[in-house]
């Protein structure tokens, strides 16, 4: 499931028209490693794993949007950051690839 749901967001971003070249080629690569780290989290933390991917898209859903709602991709961005509390100490490779897609979500925001 958390697979399928990274996958939409991949194909969201592809599909997107907003998105520059390049932000896509980050965007995905950055996708590729949380897909990674939210595998491995699911073995242990499921449901924690879940919201992380469900908040991701979320925000890539707010911020590929034609036009877009700043406090929308602002809450969700929120949503998506703290998603990952808690998991610095035992995940930080984790915590550090969502803050990374937070600020490159939110730079598509301005």
């Amino acid at each position: 499931m958390i697979e399928n749901t990274i996958s939409e967001i991949e194909a969201k971003i592809h599909g997107s028209s907003s998105i520059s070249t390049e932000r896509k080629r980050e965007l995905l690569q950055l996708l590729g490693t949380l897909k990674s780290e939210v595998s491995a989290l699911a073995k242990t933390h499921d449901e924690q794993a879940s919201s992380i991917a469900n908040f991701a898209q979320t925000s890539a859903h707010e911020a590929t949007r034609e036009k877009q709602n700043q406090e929308s991709l602002e809450l969700s961005l929120k949503g998506l950051r703290s998603s990952v509390d808690g998991f610095e100490q035992s995940h930080p490779k984790l915590v550090q690839i969502v803050n990374n897609i937070s600020k490159t979500l939110a730079d598509l925001g301005i």
